[in-house]
């Protein structure tokens, strides 16, 4: 089966789950798991951050971001269909009462600096006091550039705000760029990154930032209930990631071109655009979509949407039966 719904569905490897084996453990919530410690360790200098924090998943990462950032009736400054908005059942706002200004994605994945502009509220107590712009990158598989995130960075500080910046996949965002991560992450005050999408790892995510920030995000980790004991087994994996599978994110991104090659010579299947990285964005009608999807089903192909992502368990032999499958359809419907 092949599984093109997100590369969240990762298996993890012979060679990660060994490690995960073996890992030493202690409790975290004491702070004495050796591995956990050690995880926060090595991605806090990959970043260049002082601090960092292991979390259960991107989810708690930008939640404990927001509540660090902020205090009750803030607000923070997102894209209208960002995670930390639209995709995260308004933990924000529900546990931390905190208001989002959501503003529009352009086609870049950027929120236009303008729009940031008019959206920052004047010092009048008739308003939520802006405290955080976040952003997003990768966002919709778009890559930002590097100098789009300093003016808007800029622009945030200029006005008082901090930054918070959704990485979840910003690995994916470095090895486009050729850059090292760090010149993405120096520019926000907090970055969350997750370890169980491209990067494989079964489990968890990592906050970065300065130590007392995290050490707030830790307080409110425990709060939250996202306080792991024996947290090490999950580390282990997230090690093994960050040491092995930055690099590979390259595969993906080069399979995702190549699928997008194959689309743009089909009649009934479109691209909404050409890739950046590991996401297809299919363009068709919905019908069309029901009936690729099914038809991809019985060809053991799993999607549920026209994003098709791709990931470490997809491999060439895999790729070519998913443009063997989508050439097939097409043919179907001439």
């Amino acid at each position: 089966m092949i599984d093109l719904r997100s590369d969240t569905v990762t298996q993890p490897s012979e060679e990660m789950l060994q490690v995960m084996m073996t890992a030493e453990t202690g409790d975290d919530v004491y702070g004495e798991d050796p591995t956990v410690n050690e995880l926060e360790r090595i991605a806090a200098e990959m970043t260049g951050k002082e601090a960092s924090l292991f979390v259960t998943s991107g989810t708690q990462g930008n939640l404990l971001a927001l509540l660090s950032h902020c205090e009750r009736g803030d607000e923070y400054i997102t894209g209208a269909s960002a995670h930390t908005y639209l995709h995260e059942a308004g933990g924000g706002a529900v546990l931390g009462s905190i208001q989002p200004q959501p503003i529009p994605f352009n086609s870049r994945g950027e929120l236009a600096l303008e729009e940031i502009a008019a959206a920052i509220k004047p010092d009048d107590y008739h308003y939520a006091k802006s405290r955080l712009l976040c952003l997003e990158n990768t966002q919709g598989g778009k890559v930002l550039s590097l100098d789009y995130m300093l003016r808007a960075t800029r622009l945030a500080r200029e006005n008082g705000l901090r930054c918070h910046l959704d990485g979840a996949r910003v690995f994916n965002a470095a090895v486009k760029i050729g850059r090292p991560v760090a010149d993405i992450t120096s520019m926000f005050d907090t970055v969350s990154i997750c370890l169980s999408k491209g990067l494989a790892a079964p489990a968890g995510s990592i906050v970065v930032g300065d130590v007392e920030t995290i050490r707030k995000a830790r307080r409110l980790r425990k709060m939250v209930g996202g306080g792991m004991r024996q947290a090490g087994i999950l580390a282990a994996g997230g090690i093994y990631a960050l040491q092995n599978n930055i690099e590979r994110l390259a595969d993906d991104h080069r399979r995702a071109n190549e699928l997008s090659i194959a689309v743009s010579q089909l009649a009934s299947i479109k691209l909404v655009e050409k890739p950046q990285t590991n996401m297809v964005m299919l363009k068709m009608s919905r019908d069309q979509f029901e009936a690729l999807k099914n038809y991809a089903s019985a060809q053991d192909i799993v999607i549920s949407t026209p994003r098709i992502v791709l990931h470490r368990d997809v491999d060439d032999t895999g790729l070519l039966h998913i443009i063997e499958t989508f050439k097939a359809f097409d043919e179907m419907q001439a």
